[in-house]
């Protein structure tokens, strides 16, 4: 047994697995941080190559999430102001 174990540590020694080994460096992305600089032409074009690129949402799509997102506002804003009005006629009724 004691041999074994033996054994197993020189081969882990050669192998180099027997002490921990340095976290591996990667290069960084290509076009990283560079030290030249965008003239305002160059951002632009850039800017309009993205937009491009945008899936931009129908018509249809638009008026259907603001008529979402208005029903959802007054259906919030009925519930806070029911909230309130109700604790308010609580703490009156406690009070006074």
């Amino acid at each position: 047994m004691n041999q074994q174990n033996r054994q197993m540590r020189r081969m882990a020694s050669k192998q180099g697995s027997d002490k921990p080994r340095a976290p591996e460096r990667r290069p960084g992305a290509p076009g990283g941080q560079t030290s030249e600089r965008t003239s305002p032409a160059q951002f632009l074009s850039e800017v309009r190559g993205e937009m491009r690129r945008v899936a931009w949402p129908t018509r249809s799509e638009v008026i259907n999430s603001t008529i979402i997102v208005l029903i959802a506002v007054v259906f919030m804003t009925t519930l806070i102001f029911g909230a309130d009005y109700l604790w308010a006629k609580a703490v009156l009724f406690l009070y006074d």
